[in-house]
């Protein structure tokens, strides 16, 4: 049974792509756009390469990923090519970066977090969270990624084990390295610092 595509929601823009360069000779394009707009997301991409969609791991109940918001992930290394396509519940603009540590190309897209090898594209391990990724930040400093969503933060080690938790009771509108210490910014203005080696909170 062919399921219909999803109606693309009226004032939707135009799918987004933004183009960045990360270290170790990475060049990196992504493509999203709204849901029911898979078709004009994907029309975009580029061809060569090793090419892998993941969109069942974002798309939570619904059994057709293209119903939702589509996501293409194109990632060009020294070693070759390779493109991941995710899927979300939420319109979002993903966020990446190049955790050099870990050998891996981490990136966020709405309530989910993947860690792909950086020079080969496999998926290492995802997370799910409760709530639209705010902020991914990772340093030499300690041995894991940091994942910020609105109410939690979490640190992720190299092989997806969660080193510690952290629940917030105000939701997180931003959250930057400052100091050598892990700052929350709420939506109501209230900042917070964190450890964020061990996540123990400073007073």
């Amino acid at each position: 049974m062919t399921s219909n595509p999803a109606p693309v929601p009226r004032g939707a823009r135009e799918p987004q792509s933004r183009v960045s360069d990360f270290p170790g000779g990475m060049h990196v394009r992504a493509t999203w756009g709204s849901s029911g707009q898979a078709a004009a997301v994907f029309a975009l991409s580029e061809q060569g390469g090793v090419l892998i969609d993941h969109g069942a791991l974002g798309a939570g109940a619904d059994g057709d990923p293209d119903r939702l918001c589509r996501m293409e992930l194109r990632v060009e290394t020294p070693a070759g090519a390779w493109a991941v396509r995710l899927a979300s519940t939420i319109y979002d603009e993903p966020r990446a970066l190049y955790w050099d540590a870990g050998q891996l190309f981490v990136a966020g897209y709405g309530f989910a977090v993947y860690a792909f090898g950086a020079r080969s594209g496999d998926l290492i391990w995802s997370h799910q969270a409760g709530t639209p990724i705010v902020e991914l930040i990772a340093s030499p400093r300690f041995g894991h990624v940091i994942v910020q969503s609105e109410i939690e933060t979490w640190a992720i080690r190299p092989d997806g084990e969660v080193r510690w938790r952290l629940a917030h009771s105000d939701v997180v509108a931003e959250a930057a390295l400052m100091g050598g210490q892990l700052v929350l910014t709420s939506v109501s203005g209230e900042t917070q610092a964190i450890d964020p080696a061990t996540g123990s909170r400073h007073a």
